[in-house]
């Protein structure tokens, strides 16, 4: 099991691209970055934290932190993707895998803030089916050299749509998530899981879960797909808990702050890497 973290960029934040470099030099494997388009005037959007109202791009974020790095993984954690045209969506992908050099994990997921996707015409009673839409249609402009998708939500012919990604087929789809129907989507569309640590019962949960999903993907003829648990705490019994699960990479959530800030939570949570490790 590896170990990496996931961040709300922000103005704010330490910058992308030393973060990043942080994390290598530090032997962390991976970093992903965050998304809110924007929040909506009002209330319960003044009551929520900054970094949900001041996120960067993810994908602005991710290619500043592929260009300060040589092997660090980047990418979404989650990418909003129901939110975003999936023509446009698949080049931004594509673009920073191939100046990344293949290093790009595309964390998906559906969102929770209901005001946010009525702003992009997105049904939140829909949402679930139009993410797998959006998916099938960016993996078909990555995968075809003349795509064409038909679906409730989404519709093109014969598009012709370069860079193709580095990696072969495609960057891994991680399909973020704990609901009841989460492993059908993983199965469904997706190359790895991504859940949220949450709190110790539904860590329980996910622990129990993981064997489900690989004997499920054995049964439809896949070979093992990896987990990735976000929002790890900084507690050795954690992660030794989700390596015997099999676990195939932790993370934690950094703070969004300042370069000060992120590394004493860097420190604790090498802290407990190396309790667990027995380092």
């Amino acid at each position: 099991m590896d170990t990496g973290a996931s961040v709300f960029a922000t103005p704010a934040t330490m910058p992308p691209g030393p973060l990043a470099r942080l994390l290598e030099e530090h032997g962390h494997a991976a970093l992903y970055f965050a998304e809110h388009t924007h929040a909506v005037a009002g209330d319960r959007s003044a009551r929520m934290p900054h970094r949900f109202r001041e996120t960067l791009d993810p994908f602005v974020a991710a290619t500043a932190a592929a260009c300060a790095t040589r092997s660090l993984r980047v990418g979404s954690a989650i990418c909003l993707v129901a939110q975003h045209d999936p023509l446009v969506l698949a080049k931004t992908v594509a673009s920073v895998d191939h100046l990344s050099g293949g290093r790009v994990d595309f964390g998906v997921g559906a969102g929770w803030a209901v005001e946010e996707m009525r702003h992009h015409d997105v049904d939140p009673e829909r949402r679930f089916g139009r993410m797998r839409e959006h998916v099938e249609a960016v993996r078909a402009v990555w995968t075809r050299t003349e795509a064409s998708y038909t679906g409730r939500d989404v519709g093109f012919e014969r598009v012709w749509s370069w860079p193709k990604p580095a990696q072969w087929p495609h960057p891994p789809v991680m399909v973020g998530g704990m609901g009841p129907r989460v492993l059908e989507r993983v199965l469904g569309y997706g190359d790895a899981w991504l859940p949220d640590f949450g709190d110790e019962e539904t860590f329980a949960r996910t622990l129990e879960r993981v064997p489900e999903l690989r004997r499920r993907a054995e049964d439809a003829g896949r070979g093992p797909l990896p987990v990735v648990l976000a929002g790890v705490p900084h507690d050795p019994r954690v992660l030794e808990r989700a390596e015997r699960a099999g676990v195939t990479r932790v993370l934690t959530l950094l703070p969004a702050a300042g370069r000060a800030v992120v590394e004493r939570a860097l420190e604790r949570y090498e802290m407990a890497i190396a309790a667990w490790r027995g380092e």
